[in-house]
């Protein structure tokens, strides 16, 4: 048997397996959905710290914002 012929009959057999198996993984759009509520919730926590230091700054005695 010639090595195409041999690659050939791997080849059409390695296909024919795949596209019997259906099982392909999950969408990508959850996962999208997924991320983008962490950058969410990542953005307002980061928001939250940023206001709580700001407000606490401000109470210090003698305190002037950054130029």
């Amino acid at each position: 048997m010639s090595i195409l012929s041999y690659l050939h009959v791997v080849l059409t057999t390695r296909l024919a397996e795949l596209r019997r198996d259906g099982e392909r993984g999950d969408s990508p759009v959850p996962t999208a959905v997924i991320i983008a509520g962490l950058v969410a919730v990542a953005m307002a926590v980061t928001a939250l710290a940023l206001t709580k230091a700001n407000d606490w700054m401000t109470k210090i005695p003698g305190y002037s914002p950054p130029k």
